[in-house]
């Protein structure tokens, strides 16, 4: 059996939150856990995982301005 750690990191990559999952669990639940501890800032960066429709409107609706993330062919908001 394997986990997955889901972090919200600062910009010098500290740990703000942690959420584990179990390692076949989707990012997606991960990501759901942990949207409602995201800290107020300007921007963001992402891993592909978490790359979804329904995960960039939640963060639009919080007022994100911007959204970078791994995958190219990512939206930003």
């Amino acid at each position: 059996m394997n986990t997955k750690l889901h972090a919200i990191c600062d910009s010098r990559g500290r740990p703000l939150n942690l959420f584990v999952t179990a390692g076949q669990v989707s990012d997606y639940i991960g990501a759901r856990a942990l949207l409602s501890s995201l800290p107020d800032v300007d921007w963001l960066l992402e891993d592909r995982g978490y790359d979804a429709d329904w995960f960039r409107e939640a963060l639009k609706d919080k007022g994100y301005a911007r959204v970078s993330t791994a995958a190219s062919s990512a939206r930003k908001l």
